[in-house]
C-alpha cells in the first residue's frame, strides 16, 4: 500500500457535492469526486471512462487553511433568443489550502503520481475557472496508515496565515474515510463517484470521520538577549 499526497491551493476553489438549478454550492473541503476527477483528467481518461479503480482508493483531507466563503452572482443570455437567463449563485472558497491523500496499491499510486507530474489535462480545483496557484504534487508515502500520513505532513498554510497564528496553537481538521476497524463514520456525503459521464453523472454516499490535529505554537524569531551580546 502507498499514499499519494496532493496540495490543493489557489485563489479560488469550489468543491460541490450537490447542485440545485441556479445555485452551485461548495463544501468546506475538497470532495472525493472532485479529486478523483482531477486524477482521471491527469491520466487522460475521457468523462465516460470507467473510474471504479480510482473510486476504490481510500480518501482523506486535512484543512490547512480554511479560506473564506464568497458568492459570485452570474448572469447570462440565451445564445439564440438573447433572453435573460435566471441569476446563478456560485459559491467559492477564497485563499484556502488543503492536503488531500489517497491510499491504494503501490502500482496504481505510482501511476497517479506520474500523471500528476505530467498531466494530460491540466488540473483544476473543483471548477475549470479555479487553477492551482502552486504545484499540487507532494509525492508519495509508503505504508497503509492514511491518517498518520496526514498527521505527520508539514503545515502548508500560506506565510501570511502562519504569521497571523504564530502566537497560538492551531487545530487542523481531518476528514478521513474510516476503515472497517475504526468504527462507524460520523456522517455521510454524496461524493463517491460512480460515473462522470455528462449524460448521466452518478454519485453514491460514503462515510466520513472527522478529527483534529494540533500544530504547535511557532517560536518567535525575536531573541531579546541579542542586545546583550558583548556586554
Amino acid at each position: 500500500m502507498s499514499v499519494l499526497v496532493l496540495r490543493l491551493a489557489g485563489p479560488l476553489q469550489s468543491w460541490g457535492s450537490s447542485a440545485r438549478f441556479g445555485r452551485r454550492t461548495s463544501e468546506t473541503a475538497p470532495t472525493k469526486s472532485g479529486v478523483i476527477g482531477l486524477l482521471a483528467g491527469a491520466l487522460g481518461r475521457p468523462r465516460d471512462a470507467d473510474v471504479s479503480d480510482l473510486a476504490a482508493l481510500r480518501f482523506g483531507v486535512r484543512i490547512d487553511q480554511p479560506g473564506t466563503r464568497i458568492t459570485d452572482l452570474q448572469t447570462a443570455h440565451h445564445a439564440d433568443s438573447e433572453k435573460s437567463m435566471p441569476l446563478s449563485h456560485r459559491i467559492y472558497l477564497a485563499d484556502a489550502v488543503f492536503l488531500a491523500a489517497l491510499q491504494g496499491e503501490a502500482t496504481l499510486i505510482e501511476r497517479l503520481h506520474a500523471a500528476v507530474l505530467a498531466p494530460v489535462f491540466l488540473p483544476y480545483l473543483g471548477r475549470r475557472s479555479c487553477p492551482p496557484s502552486l504545484p499540487i504534487d507532494l509525492g508519495t508515502r509508503p505504508g497503509p496508515d492514511l491518517r498518520k500520513v496526514l498527521e505527520q505532513e508539514d503545515w502548508h498554510a500560506s506565510d501570511w496565515y502562519r504569521d497571523r497564528h504564530r502566537s497560538e496553537a492551531v487545530q487542523l481538521s481531518l476528514l478521513v474515510e474510516p476503515t472497517a476497524g475504526e468504527g462507524m463514520p460520523e456522517y455521510s456525503q454524496r461524493d463517491q463517484p460512480l460515473s462522470f459521464d455528462p449524460r448521466h453523472r452518478r454519485y453514491a454516499l460514503r462515510g466520513v470521520s472527522a478529527g483534529t490535529m494540533r500544530v504547535p505554537r511557532a517560536v518567535p524569531d525575536h531573541d531579546p538577549t541579542q542586545l546583550l551580546d558583548g556586554v
